[in-house]
């Protein structure tokens, strides 16, 4: 039997990723392969797409790069550091560094009371993104990365809300959650990294931007290679486990993906550092980094997919990350 792939002008891309990958996977004997070739090729077309991974139950199905530094070299992964630092958060409470996510901020920065909403500051509140503090990223970004302190230009802002409320993506926060980690455990946050992390996933993590005050940044411009971030997702999906050890808490990584907001630009949850949908009708999770930095797990389907793209190109939900969800949610229909 031969399958042709018909797609209209009509179509959009997105529109065209999903209906490619269902029309050559209809026939119940048809393996995943071919589909899944669909879906690559895709993932090809797209000019801002420097990688593309799927794995399942471990077995790498597809890995291409047709453009960037490859799979075996560093790429930025943006805020998709975001999601290692709150993995890294995870083993800090278990580790018994931190007491928790209700844990106050300004107690562990050995920071005064402030007299206002900030005393209400939890670890929790900067993993989800609910300060109730200013945004530091978008167009406040440049500002806050030129000032003299990154942890006190978050803290020093005047509240807008109180904490536990909204929603207001913001990397300052990260850094300020990067810096009661270094400051719980005495050690930096490149350390805690690779002795948490990269060692016990035999990877290697270089280190990476610091602020005037040597702390690295917390929530951005972490960089690993493709498949080592592929090797931490599937760490992940194998409910924080690898080669026998318990890297991240299996509870934590539970918790971690309740939903406890909503993104305003795609309608996603977040929960502790992660993104929360459902791809395919199963529930999947997924951390995004700027310019179209990908980590997302889809645990019944027992998957993980990895994309590195140009870190200095906007990758928007109406633009091109659109078109990576929509590539995701055609190779995890090819495995359904």
């Amino acid at each position: 039997m031969t399958l042709t792939l018909t797609l209209t002008l009509t179509l959009t891309r997105r529109a065209a990723l999903l209906a490619g990958a269902a029309a050559l996977a209809a026939p119940a004997t048809l393996r995943a392969s071919p589909a899944l070739d669909a879906v690559a090729a895709e993932a090809e077309a797209l000019d801002q797409l420097h990688s593309f991974q799927v794995l399942r139950g471990g077995e790498v199905l597809t890995a291409i790069a047709p453009r960037g530094p490859g799979l075996d070299r560093v790429a930025n992964i943006k805020s998709v550091s975001k999601t290692i630092l709150a993995l890294l958060t995870g083993i800090a409470i278990a580790e018994g560094d931190i007491s928790g996510p209700d844990a106050k901020v300004l107690p562990l920065l050995g920071r005064a009371p402030t007299g206002d909403a900030r005393d209400d500051l939890t670890v929790g509140h900067l993993l989800s993104m609910r300060t109730g503090l200013p945004s530091t990223s978008g167009g406040n970004y440049g500002a806050w990365a030129s000032s003299p302190d990154w942890v006190d230009y978050v803290l020093d802002a005047d509240p807008t809300g109180r904490p536990g409320t909204g929603f207001t993506y913001s990397t300052g926060g990260w850094h300020v959650l990067g810096a009661v980690l270094a400051r719980a455990t005495g050690r930096s946050l490149h350390v805690l990294a690779s002795d948490w992390l990269a060692d016990p996933l035999d990877i290697a993590l270089p280190e990476w931007e610091r602020d005037p005050q040597g702390r690295y940044l917390g929530g951005n411009q972490m960089a690993l290679t493709p498949r080592a971030l592929a090797r931490i997702g599937e760490m992940v999906r194998l409910g924080g486990r690898w080669d026998g050890t318990q890297v991240v808490p299996e509870g934590w990584i539970e918790t971690s993906w309740e939903p406890r907001a909503r993104s305003p630009w795609s309608g996603d949850g977040y929960g502790y550092g992660w993104f929360v949908t459902r791809m395919d009708g199963v529930r999947a999770a997924y951390g995004r980094g700027y310019g179209g930095q990908v980590l997302a797990v889809v645990p019944e389907r027992e998957m993980t997919l990895v994309i590195t793209s140009d870190p200095n190109q906007p990758a928007r939900t109406a633009g091109h990350f659109g078109d990576l969800m929509a590539l995701m949610e055609a190779a995890v229909e090819t495995q359904g």
